[in-house]
């Protein structure tokens, strides 16, 4: 099975083929995806969380199939002391409910776990669009980058088997990573 590391030039290696699967996210009691391949690689991961409520951004109201308030995690998530990636997740209200997920603390696994006991299993797949765009002034202060540089943003779209979409996370990475994904030839 592919992991997720960091090489000693600190290039972040993001294995989407294996980085959501159950025994990636929830290894050696990880609490989700980053903290699991920051620990693989003998880093030390740090996440800065803020649990809130509002209206999502259209195109993630759309996505989610909502109007009012949805359940809003907001990350910072670090390498040591340097910010890596700044991250925000959209869920709808009632599954956060459900899954217990509106407080900082998840547990094993993260909210993907906890959606999966609570009924809201995303199965074997995610969809995960990714584009390069400029870095917003905020963006770039917190990620340690010059005005006007360039970020790769992923955003990751779960839904579950019924077609329901129940997170939208918003990814925006800083510099030093490198992306892996499968792509099916059949």
């Amino acid at each position: 099975m592919a992991s997720n590391r960091i090489d000693d030039n600190g290039v972040i290696l993001r294995d989407a083929r294996t980085r959501y699967t159950t025994g990636q996210r929830e290894e050696n009691g990880a609490r989700g995806a980053f903290d699991a391949e920051l620990r693989r690689s003998g880093r030390s991961p740090r996440t800065e969380v803020t649990v809130s409520r509002a209206a999502a951004p259209a195109d993630v109201a759309e996505l989610l199939g909502v109007d009012g308030e949805v359940v809003v995690r907001a990350r910072e998530m670090f390498d040591g002391e340097r910010v890596i990636q700044l991250v925000t997740t959209y869920i709808p209200a009632d599954v956060a409910e459900a899954a217990g997920i509106e407080q900082v603390e998840t547990g094993v696994g993260g909210i993907i776990s906890r959606m999966k006991e609570a009924g809201y299993d995303q199965g074997d797949a995610a969809t995960e669009d990714i584009e390069l765009r400029e870095a917003t002034p905020e963006e770039a202060t917190r990620l340690g980058l010059p005005e006007g540089a360039e970020v790769l943003t992923i955003n990751h779209i779960g839904a579950t088997a019924d077609g329901r979409v129940v997170e939208v996370t918003q990814h925006v990475l800083g510099k030093g990573w490198k992306l892996r994904y499968a792509a099916p030839l059949a």
